[in-house]
């Protein structure tokens, strides 16, 4: 089972990006999913998370607003559409499972840069 981010990029303040996350041998299907992400020099942060079926979703402070998660389980993929960019957003972006037991090997991330 891996997990397999992509859709990172450099891009401007202001500016938009889509990231998305496979997860292959379906073992996600309906687990509680959340995108996390790890700035240079800081702790792993929770971003945005997504419940088994959906909904409901929550996401932190610093993005309520300008990042929306969602999921395709017939595809086995989680996303994370990113809006108005800042750059304190840069950062690597990894996907996995919201709840400590379930989590997988957290795999390489996709990175996000933003610049100013």
């Amino acid at each position: 089972v891996q997990l397999q981010a992509s859709g990172g990029g450099l891009v401007q303040a202001g500016g938009s990006l889509r990231l998305s996350c496979v997860i292959s041998g379906g073992i996600a299907k309906f687990r509680p999913m959340a995108w996390y992400r790890q700035a240079p020099g800081k702790e792993r942060e929770l971003v945005a998370s997504i419940s088994g079926v959906g909904n409901p979703t929550n996401y932190a402070d610093s993005v309520k607003g300008r990042f929306t998660i969602s999921r395709d389980n017939a595809k086995n993929t989680v996303d994370l559409q990113m809006n108005m960019l800042k750059p304190e957003d840069t950062a690597i972006y990894y996907c996995n499972s919201l709840i400590a037991s379930q989590r997988l090997a957290w795999g390489q991330g996709t990175l996000v840069t933003v610049s100013s």
